[in-house]
C-alpha cells in the first residue's frame, strides 16, 4: 500500500522524466514537500539504476521487489545518517506492522524482515544525485550476534553491489539504536500514521 504522497510522486515521474532533478536551494533548506518533489523526479531513475546488473551476494528479489512493499515514510526523511542523504524507507510484509510502531524501546523485529532505504542528495547548488540503496535483513536468532542478527547490504546507484565493512560502516551507527532492535526510524514528521 503506497501513501498518497508516494503515489502522487510516482505518478508525476512520467512527466518529469526528462526534467532536470534540481531544487532551487540546498538540500538542508528543503521542506518535506520539496524533498518529495525531488524524489518524484528521481524515483524511476533510482529504481532502474538499483535494478541494473547482477547483484552477486545480495538477493535480487530485495532489489526487484522493494517498491511493492509498504512505505514507512510519507516523504523522504531529512538528511542525517547515511551520509547526509534523504531517505525513503520501504519495509517488507514480514516486518511492516512491527516497524511502523516506531518503538524507541523494546522493539523486536521478526526474522525475515527486510528494510530498504532509497537515498539521494541535494547539493548546495540544488543539484540532486541518486545515492545507494541501503538494505537491512533480520536473520534468525543467533545467526549474527555481533550485529544483533542484522545483515546489512548496499547497492550503488548504478546497481553494483557494494562491499563495505558492515560493522564499521553500518552496525556501529545502528548500535546507537540498540533499544529499538538497531532501527533508526524516519523523522517523526514523515512517519506513516498507524
Amino acid at each position: 500500500m503506497r501513501t498518497p504522497i508516494i503515489a502522487a510522486a510516482l505518478a508525476l515521474v512520467a512527466g518529469a522524466a526528462s526534467a532536470a532533478c534540481e531544487a532551487d536551494k540546498p538540500g538542508a533548506e528543503l521542506s518535506h514537500a520539496e524533498a518529495a518533489e525531488v524524489y518524484a523526479c528521481l524515483a524511476e531513475e533510482m529504481a532502474a539504476g538499483y535494478r541494473s546488473g547482477p547483484k552477486r551476494w545480495i538477493p535480487e528479489a530485495y532489489v526487484e521487489d522493494y517498491r511493492d512493499w509498504q512505505a514507512a515514510s510519507t516523504a523522504p526523511a531529512a538528511p542525517g545518517f547515511h551520509g547526509g542523504r534523504f531517505l525513503m524507507t520501504w519495509v517488507n510484509p514480514v516486518g511492516y506492522d512491527d516497524y511502523v510502531e516506531f518503538r524507541a524501546e523494546g522493539a523486536e523485529m521478526p526474522a525475515g524482515t527486510v528494510i530498504a532505504k532509497e537515498s539521494f542528495s541535494v547539493r548546495e547548488d540544488g543539484t540532486a544525485t541518486v545515492g545507494p540503496l541501503f538494505i537491512m535483513e533480520k536473520a534468525a536468532e543467533g545467526a549474527s550476534p555481533e550485529s544483533g542478527d542484522w545483515h546489512y547490504m548496499m547497492v550503488a546507484a548504478s546497481g553494483a553491489p557494494q562491499a563495505v565493512d558492515v560493522m564499521t560502516a553500518c552496525h556501529e551507527c545502528h548500535a546507537l539504536f540498540g533499544d529499538s532492535d538497531y532501527l533508526g526510524y524516519p523523522v517523526e514528521e514523515v512517519r506513516v500514521a498507524r
